[in-house]
């Protein structure tokens, strides 16, 4: 807000709990838990811009379609194991279970990640999933979350992506936040670990609690039956 302000833009809006003084133009208060995109649209209707009539407010984007990875018309689950801190990550030794179990049901697995990420997709991916870390960019990695028959990945970018494409999603999901803030948005979900985890809502980056007890205890077996639940069986 201080460096529009020192720019010259004339009209400035935010969300804000602390007093912002002559920051704001128009100070927005919205109570906590309420989903971020939800959030973010009452603020720009508080400055002036609605949804316009006919807009229900999901997410959109604009993807590239990509060649399906396992050829002709053959279903896959995409499997996204990191995550921007650790604290929200499954263990790469939990997420490669995770792989084979899901491969062990016939699925074709596809594992996506960061260029990075590589070493991570790599072992993740195994002998029974699709290595495609760092061989995607922004938009194909849409594109091949839209064609997917569920995705499996934690609370990072993805994740809301394939929200944004409408593919059902098993959300890996850490309770360092609220998920009913920062969970997937509107679409088709399940939510896996403990939500009531010591770690619930420390914002923590490492995982505050020897173990990493809200993500150990996802069972692949469980990842499978979200999987049939979201998605159908194959």
């Amino acid at each position: 807000a201080l460096v529009l302000r020192l720019a010259g833009v004339p009209r400035i809006a935010a969300i804000s709990e602390d007093y912002p003084g002559s920051l704001l133009d128009v100070r927005h208060r919205v109570p906590l838990g309420i989903p971020e995109p939800e959030r973010a649209l009452s603020l720009a209707a508080a400055a002036g811009f609605p949804l316009p009539a006919g807009d229900d407010g999901r997410l959109r984007i604009h993807h590239r379609p990509v060649p399906r990875p396992t050829g002709g018309d053959r279903p896959y689950v995409v499997v996204h194991p990191g995550t921007s801190v650790p604290a929200r990550a499954c263990s790469p030794d939990r997420c490669a279970d995770i792989v084979h179990t899901i491969a062990a049901t016939g699925r074709t697995v596809v594992v996506t990640g960061s260029p990075a990420e590589q070493a991570l997709t790599s072992y993740v991916a195994g002998d029974h999933g699709v290595d495609l870390g760092g061989r995607t960019t922004l938009a194909e990695l849409a594109g091949l979350l839209a064609g997917a028959d569920c995705a499996v990945l934690g609370n990072t970018g993805p994740a809301h992506l394939a929200a944004a494409v409408g593919t059902p999603i098993v959300s890996l999901f850490a309770p360092t936040v609220p998920f009913g803030q920062w969970g997937p948005y509107r679409g088709p979900s399940a939510r896996l670990g403990d939500a009531a985890a010591p770690c619930r809502h420390t914002r923590a980056t490492e995982c505050p609690v020897a173990g990493h007890p809200c993500l150990a205890a996802v069972a692949p077996g469980d990842v499978v039956d979200a999987i049939d639940l979201l998605a159908g069986r194959p």
